[in-house]
């Protein structure tokens, strides 16, 4: 079973129109969570074609929220991402180079418990950063393998619900469909806000695959059970490769493409190195 028995997860309370406390929450953020769920951004559908009516507050907040703790806890954590996994839509939404690409990361305290997230929105025409939001926390549950998106959505959230500009794409710091349930953090959080995403890897959780070409550009398939989850690409001559997959709203051939114009200089994207050195910035006391 795992840690996950004993953790002090539970729904969302829910009173109103307003975002929930976060005291049931994987993470106690710092600062209260002051957008309405109903309001801005985070009005989105779950799946891209109901409407938040039909979706609901509460769906949102169910789909943010790990079981009561118990001896099923975690079989109940699987079976919503099962559930969740339902609105997943893999067809490609991407019609245009979009605009404004948000990278999302979340950062631990190596001797505390505290974690910050970050969220960094660049304009993909000049690369230059206009707009950025933290959040600091404190998380009060282990690392649970193919468990963490219920570990980092809803500070993720709370930090999408900070920004000004509105980002059209998700660049997340871990897995999409490259999970054992199909359905990692990437899916996840594409599912709760209703935004194109994908997820830019380091290493590899699900799958086997071929060492790609040296050269920049060059990529092999991540398999599974005769499935492609997504592509080991190289995004650099001569350096590591990174693990892309598609996570909700985006194709596999567009989330190349935009991995490889994000990786200007460096193995990883701009939007997940911005909001990496952010997060730990902060966690060190830095102006970020």
């Amino acid at each position: 079973m795992g840690g996950i028995a004993w953790l002090l997860f539970r729904p969302f309370p829910f009173t109103g129109p307003s975002m929930p406390s976060s005291s049931g929450t994987a993470f106690r953020t710092r600062s209260p969570l002051v957008t309405s769920v109903g309001s801005g951004m985070m009005r989105r559908t779950l799946a891209g074609s109901r409407s938040a009516e039909e979706c609901g507050d509460q769906e949102m907040i169910r789909a943010m929220a790990i079981p009561d703790p118990g001896p099923d806890a975690e079989r109940e954590a699987e079976a919503r991402q099962l559930r969740l996994r339902d609105q997943l839509d893999l067809t490609n939404h991407i019609t245009s180079t979009p605009n404004l690409v948000a990278g999302l990361d979340v950062s631990y305290a190596t001797d505390s418990d505290r974690v910050v997230a970050a969220a960094v929105v660049i304009d993909l025409a000049t690369m230059e950063t206009v707009d950025t939001a933290l959040v600091d926390g404190e998380v009060t549950v282990p690392y649970v393998p193919g468990l963490l998106a219920f570990r980092e959505v809803p500070i993720l959230v709370d930090a999408l619900s900070r920004l000004t500009a509105q980002p059209e794409l998700l660049v997340c710091d871990g897995y999409g469909i490259a999970h054992p349930r199909r359905f990692g953090l990437a899916s996840h959080l594409g599912v709760v806000t209703g935004i194109p995403s994908f997820g830019v890897a380091k290493t590899p959780f699900r799958g086997t695959f071929a060492e790609p070409g040296p050269r920049r550009g060059d990529y092999q398939p991540l398999i599974d059970d005769g499935e492609t989850l997504g592509r080991v690409l190289r995004t650099q001559n001569a350096v590591k490769p990174v693990f892309v997959s598609v996570g909700h709203r985006i194709d596999l051939d567009t989330a190349t493409d935009l991995t490889l114009r994000l990786c200007t200089q460096f193995r990883l994207p701009e939007t997940t190195r911005r909001a990496d050195h952010m997060s730990r910035a902060r966690l060190n006391g830095r102006n970020p």
